[in-house]
C-alpha cells in the first residue's frame, strides 16, 4: 500500500492510496467549508439536490442507469463534520479495471460521472429545479427532526450543544429544520456557486491505478475546481473547561434516563504526541467491551443499561454515554467518574492495558482493510495535517506504557454533564 499526495492548486489537494488488495476503486471529491449557522443548511441540502439528477441524467432513474452501466458503480453524497468544518462529499465506488469483462477503463468514466453530478446539475431557468429543492428540503427537515427519536444520540447531541455553546463545533452539520423547508432554488443556487468557488477541495482515490493516471482523470474532469482558493480549515481546541462543571437536565416522555458526560482532553488531539496514549486510555476506560465502564459500572454494579466513551480526535473531546434509571443518576455519575479516577491513578492491570492496546491496534488495522474507512482517514489527515497514520500509528499505540495512559487520563477534565429524564421523574 503506497500513499501519494499532490497539491493541484492552492487549497486543492489529491491523495491516492495505491493498492492491489481491493477489487474495487474509490474516488471522492470533498468541498470543505467552515461550519457555521448560515452555511450549514445549504451545505447539507446542496449534495442531496445534486444527487437528484444532472444535465445529462436529469432524474434519479437515468442517473442510476448511468451508474449501473459502469458495472454497478455506486455514487452518493455524504455530509460530514470534521472538527469545526462541514465536508460536502461525493463518493463513487466502482469495479477495478482488472475485473472489467472487456478490460476497459472504469476509473475515467467513473470520474466523469462524479464530475457530471457535481458540476452540471439539472436546472430550471438557469438554477436548481424548484421541485427538487422543495422535495429535498422537506427530506432534510425530516432528518433533522428525526434526531430526537434516537434518545442515545440525542443526549450526546444536546451535551455537545451545551458544552460547546458559542463554538462552531456546536452547530448541527445538517443545519436548521425551518431553513431547510424554506430554502428557495435561488438561495440554494447562490450557495452552490459560492461553495464551488470558495471551498477547500480534496480529491481521494484508492485502488490499483497509478497516481499519474488518477491525476490526469481529475484534471480532465474537474478543471473548474482546480483554481486557487484560501478556504480556512481550522478547529478551536479548548484544553480546559471554561468554568465550573455544568449540569444540564431536559425532561421528555422517556422511560429510561440518559446520562452523558463531556470531558476536555487537555488539548490532546490527533496531531499531538500524546494521541496514541489517549486512544489506549479511552479503550481501557470506556471504549471497548473490556473497558472499566463496561465491566464495572454496567456488569458488576448494574448501574447502567450501557456505558461507553468515545473521542473526537480533532476537537479534543471525550464523551461518556450511558443509559440509567431515573433514580440512579447520581450513583451512576459517581461510579463513572470513579472509574476514570482509577485510570489516572494507574489502578489497572497489565492484562487490562494489553487488552486495550490490542483493541485499538486491531481497530486501526481493520480500517486499513476498508476502502471507505481509508478514504475517511485520508480526508481527515489532509485537512488537519496529521503525519502519524496507518502502521506508524499502530506501532506507536503498541508502544504505549501504563504511565502514559495514566497521564492521558489525568489530562481529562469534566466540563459538562447532561441528563435526560422523564417528565414525571
Amino acid at each position: 500500500m503506497q500513499q501519494h499526495w499532490k497539491r493541484l492548486a492552492d487549497g486543492v489537494e489529491l491523495a491516492a492510496t495505491r493498492t492491489d488488495k481491493f477489487k474495487t476503486g474509490v474516488l471522492s471529491v470533498t468541498l470543505t467549508i467552515p461550519l457555521n449557522t448560515q452555511d450549514a443548511t445549504p451545505g447539507a441540502l446542496i449534495p442531496e439536490v445534486l444527487g437528484r439528477g444532472s444535465g445529462r441524467y436529469p432524474d434519479m432513474e437515468r442517473l442510476s442507469a448511468a451508474a449501473d452501466a459502469l458495472y454497478g458503480a455506486s455514487l452518493g453524497p455524504v455530509v460530514r463534520q470534521r472538527g469545526e468544518s462541514q465536508c460536502v462529499s461525493f463518493l463513487c465506488s466502482f469495479i477495478d479495471d482488472r475485473y472489467a469483462l472487456d478490460g476497459s477503463a472504469v476509473l475515467e468514466p467513473a470520474a466523469e460521472l462524479v464530475g457530471e453530478v457535481l458540476l452540471n446539475p439539472a436546472r430550471q431557468d438557469g438554477i436548481f429545479r424548484r421541485d427538487y429543492v422543495k422535495s429535498e428540503g422537506g427530506n432534510l427537515a425530516d432528518r433533522i427532526r428525526a434526531r430526537v427519536n434516537d434518545k442515545r444520540g440525542w443526549a450526546v447531541f444536546r451535551l455537545i450543544q451545551e458544552m460547546c455553546a458559542g463554538e462552531a463545533y456546536a452547530v448541527d452539520k445538517l443545519g436548521n429544520e425551518e431553513w431547510a423547508r424554506a430554502m428557495t432554488a435561488e438561495e440554494l443556487w447562490a450557495a452552490y456557486r459560492s461553495l464551488l468557488s470558495g471551498a477547500k477541495v480534496t480529491f481521494y482515490y484508492g485502488g490499483a491505478a497509478q497516481p499519474e493516471r488518477v491525476e490526469d482523470a481529475v484534471r480532465h474532469t474537474f478543471g473548474p475546481l482546480l483554481t486557487g482558493r484560501t478556504a480556512p480549515v481550522d478547529c478551536q481546541v479548548i484544553a480546559e473547561p471554561k468554568g465550573p462543571v455544568r449540569t444540564v437536565t431536559d425532561a421528555m416522555d422517556v422511560t429510561q434516563g440518559k446520562l452523558a458526560l463531556g470531558f476536555r482532553t487537555g488539548g490532546v488531539t490527533l496531531g499531538s504526541g500524546g494521541y496514541p496514549a489517549l486512544l489506549v486510555c479511552n479503550a481501557l476506560y470506556g471504549g471497548s467491551a473490556n473497558s472499566k465502564l463496561f465491566l464495572n459500572v454496567r456488569e458488576k454494579m448494574s448501574l447502567c443499561y450501557y456505558a461507553s466513551s468515545a473521542l473526537d480526535k480533532i476537537k479534543g473531546l471525550m464523551v461518556v454515554s450511558s443509559g440509567v434509571e431515573f433514580s440512579q443518576f447520581d450513583r451512576a455519575q459517581e461510579a463513572i467518574l470513579a472509574q476514570l479516577d482509577a485510570v489516572n491513578q494507574g489502578n489497572f492491570t497489565r492484562d487490562e492495558l494489553t487488552a486495550a492496546i490490542r483493541t485499538v491496534a486491531n481497530t486501526l488495522r481493520s480500517r486499513l482493510d476498508s476502502q471507505g474507512q481509508l478514504e475517511d482517514d485520508q480526508l481527515t489527515r489532509l485537512l488537519f495535517h496529521s503525519d502519524l497514520e496507518g502502521e506508524e500509528l499502530i506501532q506507536a499505540v503498541e508502544s504505549v506504557s501504563a504511565e502514559q495512559v495514566a497521564a492521558a487520563a489525568q489530562g481529562l477534565k469534566l466540563d459538562t454533564v447532561y441528563r435526560l429524564t422523564g417528565k414525571e421523574g
